[in-house]
């Protein structure tokens, strides 16, 4: 639905290019070692949330459902769904913890989901998320707050070598795993909540198990109040570092908007370099900063004559838009899947919350889409140039290994999309 002046211009969506709440806390779940995630809804959430992820990463999903229908919502209220569904988790394959989650049928019913979770003797965290209220960005960040609040055992001190990074959804496995490389690099011990950079890496693992391996584990979790720093990456996860410094004042917070382009990774790395008491990063650091710098001046020639819309997620929008801006890409158009206070200060023309319908309304704004599988057809349509990016891509394989942030991944980003710009006005 697009935003005009604040009000919605038209009462529903018409192409969608969002995702659900309870597909973002299903996939937050996912980057906890050996952690069920349990959707109470009906059967057909979980299936296609199931085949939704699995298409994306080429990855066995492991979740599983209460399989709450229409008749026992009404009747039951879908309490008894709820343990019958952890009895039979817990039977079959003992998880350390299971992720409830709940979608828009049982909340429109008002479930009492804490109620619930204080009845059943298992390791379980438990949060709202209806389908009908945010998106996979903010699902995501709720299922992390909820284990923060839930899980975190209170501190009185801190362990001056733990940072903890809270990544927003957006981050593919690759770049939590780069990120917690260069956090690493000054010395510290770096973990990541959620973690999916070990697993829905793309690793082949010896067979395929009952549950998702990788990722952080239950332990570190209910350690980490005594991190010295809280890295957030993304507005939607600010409230997550507010719920763990509950448990420890003493843990300082730095907040960054993305990772992506040259002054974020700059803003990071001093604040690494600031609590290390370092004067210099490495020379590996130093390096890929270089080839960040002449990458921004080879992409601009192409980029600088590029009119581009920019569809996904408000967190992952604003590193995508700054990325380009830098570069001298001019976005024309910022199409985000949500509303979200980022959008005020994105680098773009007009920053528009709505669907693909209002993207082909906008066709003559721009010339290359940056965004998610759903635009392929659009871009083919109105023949635009694409670089598809975002939840999901079912048409590419290696999305897990797609890294666009720091220095590194800023390279490759600003390569690729020149190239799209390049082949689109040769094609023209």
């Amino acid at each position: 639905m697009a935003i005009v002046s604040g009000k919605a211009a038209k009462p529903l969506q018409v192409n969608p290019c969002k995702l659900s709440q309870p597909m973002g806390a299903a996939l937050a779940f996912m980057g906890v070692d050996r952690c069920m995630p349990l959707m109470h809804g009906g059967q057909g959430c979980t299936s296609f949330t199931k085949v939704y992820f699995t298409r994306h990463f080429c990855e066995p999903i492991a979740i599983q459902t209460t399989a709450v229908t229409d008749a026992i919502a009404v009747l039951d209220g879908g309490d008894y769904s709820i343990v019958e569904a952890v009895k039979n988790v817990t039977t079959k394959v003992s998880p350390p913890l299971i992720g409830l989650h709940s979608t828009g049928l049982p909340e429109t019913k008002g479930d009492d989901l804490r109620g619930i979770a204080g009845k059943i003797d298992a390791p379980l965290v438990y949060v709202n998320t209806p389908d009908y209220e945010g998106g996979l960005e903010s699902g995501w960040a709720l299922a992390c707050r909820a284990m923060l609040e839930q899980l975190v055992e209170p501190a009185a001190i801190v362990d001056p070598q733990k940072v903890l990074i809270l990544p927003q959804v957006s981050l593919q496995p690759i770049e939590v795993e780069k990120l917690k490389e260069l956090v690493a690099g000054f010395g510290f011990q770096a973990c990541a909540l959620p973690d999916l950079s070990t697993a829905l890496d793309g690793h082949l693992s010896e067979k395929q198990y009952a549950l998702s391996s990788g990722g952080i584990s239950v332990e570190q979790i209910r350690g980490l109040g005594d991190a010295r720093l809280v890295l957030t990456i993304g507005a939607s996860m600010q409230k997550c570092a507010a719920a763990l410094q509950e448990k420890n004042p003493q843990i300082v917070h730095h907040h960054l908007s993305h990772l992506q382009g040259l002054a974020a990774t700059d803003q990071l790395v001093a604040i690494l370099l600031a609590a290390s008491g370092r004067t210099t990063p490495g020379p590996h650091v130093v390096r890929w900063r270089l080839r960040l710098q002449d990458a921004l001046l080879d992409s601009h020639f192409s980029l600088g004559q590029t009119r581009i819309l920019a569809v996904g997620e408000p967190d992952h929008l604003a590193g995508i838009c700054a990325a380009l801006s830098e570069a001298g890409g001019r976005v024309t158009v910022a199409l985000s899947t949500v509303d979200s206070p980022q959008l005020a200060d994105i680098a773009a023309d007009r920053a528009l919350v709505g669907d693909l319908e209002d993207a082909a309304a906008h066709a003559d704004e721009y010339d290359l889409i940056i965004g998610n599988g759903h635009c392929e057809a659009l871009a083919h349509r109105l023949h635009k140039g694409l670089v598809v990016r975002g939840f999901p891509n079912w048409e590419q394989v290696g999305n897990a290994l797609k890294n666009d942030v720091l220095y590194e991944g800023g390279c490759y980003f600003l390569f690729e999309a020149a190239n799209a710009a390049t082949d689109y006005r040769a094609k023209g």
